[in-house]
């Protein structure tokens, strides 16, 4: 495992994922965000295309949609952490809950990968300590653009892959009665 932070946890969706015990923090808080980002791929395991994309309860979330958000949304954090906090004012909140017309689920579950590792690359190059301040995109629904430290963007990227994990869960115990603990058995 390098630096701690579990990559490939669709090959060992068996066992539960954990945050890793460290001292560097850059790398405690990587590992919490992937233990919440697993959660999400987790939830999706087992699943064909057509269940994924339903949606099995009031909400107009799927899991693909969850998938498809968190694909969109996580990259575009590298530039703000980088220093370029950047305008997005035009961002379609809405749409990027809407998965791509004709992208399987295994597309979106590879693609989710992808744009973990280039965010976990970018965050790793940084230079300095996480508590060194960036300047916040312009966003019609906040926080103001006052800059935040580099820990914040992280923290915030976690509570929001926690908060979507939280909602796998529920929309996957509503399609088949799978709970997260069903998930993490090893399979026979």
């Amino acid at each position: 495992m390098r630096h701690g932070v579990r990559h490939e946890v669709e090959e060992a969706i068996g066992m539960p994922v954990m945050v890793e015990a460290g001292t560097e923090e850059r790398e405690v808080l990587l590992s919490a965000w992937e233990e919440q980002r697993a959660a999400l791929r987790r939830a999706v395991s087992g699943l064909t295309d057509e269940q994924a994309h339903s949606r099995p309860s009031v909400s107009e979330l799927s899991l693909a949609a969850l998938l498809a958000h968190a694909v969109r949304g996580e990259p575009a954090w590298i530039p703000v952490l980088r220093g370029r906090g950047g305008d997005w004012t035009d961002r379609d909140g809405e749409a990027e809950f809407t998965p791509p017309a004709g992208q399987s689920v295994g597309d979106l579950l590879r693609e989710h990968r992808r744009v973990g590792a280039e965010v976990v690359r970018a965050v790793r190059d940084l230079p300095g300590d996480l508590g060194r301040r960036v300047p916040m995109p312009v966003t019609p629904w906040g926080p103001p653009e006052e800059p935040r430290s580099v820990r914040w963007i992280l923290l915030h990227l976690i509570t929001e892959a926690a908060r979507h994990a939280g909602h796998a869960d529920l929309l996957r115990e509503s399609l088949d009665g799978a709970t997260a603990p069903d998930l993490m058995e090893p399979r026979t």
